[in-house]
């Protein structure tokens, strides 16, 4: 007997109004990695040959995002973004897009306040891990998860702290990196 085949479906087009979103983020994403390449130590005083300069593969990075955002915004124009009219929200896009600011917000806070001003990296590492992980499971649909008790609390402080020791370790120690 054979299997019944499953029509085929035809992949789900984003709208072009969320595509021109994500091409205006992806090109200035890709145009601040250009500029913090090109101002970059080049290191001529030390004769490094240019092929081998500190920001040329962040800055070729950049500019590959900077042009394909710019290929997707024009992509998007095409389609008509511009005239589409901007949907109501529904509750899970809202939830979602709460979920990602909060998340780059945690990433801003270890990346501006943590890293870099006089904490160990790993101790650093330890209040953004473990912050993360009460900060969502403070935001989890469920509300007996939301509960934070202090087994809870044990837990992601454990995970935290291994984690970022065992980060800091691989890359002192493996990879013969210092760390701030």
């Amino acid at each position: 007997m054979t299997e019944p085949t499953q029509p085929e479906t035809l992949p789900e087009r984003r709208p072009p109004l969320s595509d021109l979103r994500d091409a205006v983020g992806w090109a200035a994403l890709g145009l601040a990695t250009l500029i913090g390449s090109i101002r970059m130590d080049r290191l001529e005083q030390q004769h490094i040959n240019p092929v081998t300069v500190p920001g040329l593969l962040p800055g070729l990075l950049g500019l590959a995002m900077l042009l394909l955002g710019l290929v997707l915004a024009v992509r998007s124009w095409r389609r008509g973004a511009l005239l589409q009219a901007t949907p109501m929200p529904d509750p899970l896009a809202r939830e979602q897009r709460k979920r990602v600011m909060v998340a780059t917000a945690l990433c801003l806070g270890y990346a501006v306040v943590l890293v870099g001003h006089g904490l160990p990296f790993w101790l650093a590492s330890s209040i953004y891990v473990t912050a993360s992980i009460l900060v969502f499971q403070r935001l989890s649909p469920d509300p007996a998860q939301r509960r934070l008790s202090g087994r809870v609390i044990a837990q992601a402080l454990v995970i935290g702290i291994l984690a970022s020791v065992v980060t800091w370790l691989v890359f002192e120690r493996v990879f013969l990196v210092r760390l701030p």
